[in-house]
């Protein structure tokens, strides 16, 4: 029997250990943190980290006129507090954290909305914006997919999302998710720029229109 739904506080609670409780009422396979390093000029290093959780699709087998609004609610602050626990643990606390990104990907019983659900909406991007202290919107992917997967979550300046320098990837590997009827979450966050960056922003661009059509050197 299935036991009746408890009000637990998150807010101040670690989600790094101990997460059986969590796991079990939001149908939590596996979480992961792959961490990569980027050297870049000047002997400085840029770290970029993507936490990844792989859950239980609540929405398989309900039609296309199903509110999800009930579940996502539910599910998505729990997931930001799960990711964002990681991703500062993994980089050094949000003072580190100078980029930012979110993805998702359902399984073959679920349909795209299933994904959208669960990152289009407040519960998760402003409880991820609140804890790596961003303001900006966060940038995104979103697909179908099956097992074995690489998808590359898009990431950029977490409170200036038109500098250029900070716009960049992130290779998340998949190898056993999305299976059928699961949903695969993620954050991502980088400490830097892209090593190297170097064509300017908008602070520096000159006006551009369609004008330079008329004088293109081939």
């Amino acid at each position: 029997m299935t036991p009746p739904p408890t009000t637990v506080d998150l807010f101040a609670r670690s989600t790094l250990n101990d997460i059986g409780d969590i796991a079990r009422a939001i149908g939590l396979r596996r979480l992961s943190t792959q961490i990569e390093e980027a050297p870049g000029p000047n002997g400085g290093t840029t770290h970029r980290a993507a936490a990844i959780a792989v859950i239980r699709n609540p929405w398989t087998g309900t039609g296309t006129d199903h509110d999800l609004a009930p579940e996502g609610e539910r599910i998505a602050p729990v997931l930001a507090k799960l990711l964002t626990d990681r991703l500062l643990d993994a980089l050094g606390g949000a003072e580190a954290v100078a980029a930012f990104g979110k993805a998702a990907l359902v399984g073959a019983h679920g349909e795209l909305e299933h994904a959208a659900a669960l990152i289009h909406t407040p519960y998760f991007g402003n409880l991820v914006r609140e804890a790596l202290e961003g303001t900006s919107i966060l940038c995104f992917a979103d697909g179908r997919a099956e097992p074995g997967e690489l998808l590359r979550v898009p990431l950029w300046h977490k409170t200036a999302a038109a500098t250029r320098d900070y716009y960049q990837t992130l290779d998340v590997a998949l190898p056993d998710a999305p299976h059928a009827d699961e949903i695969v979450v993620i954050a991502a966050a980088s400490t830097g720029p892209r090593p190297h960056a170097r064509i300017g922003d908008r602070a520096t661009d000159r006006p551009i229109t369609s004008e330079i059509l008329k004088e293109i050197t081939l």
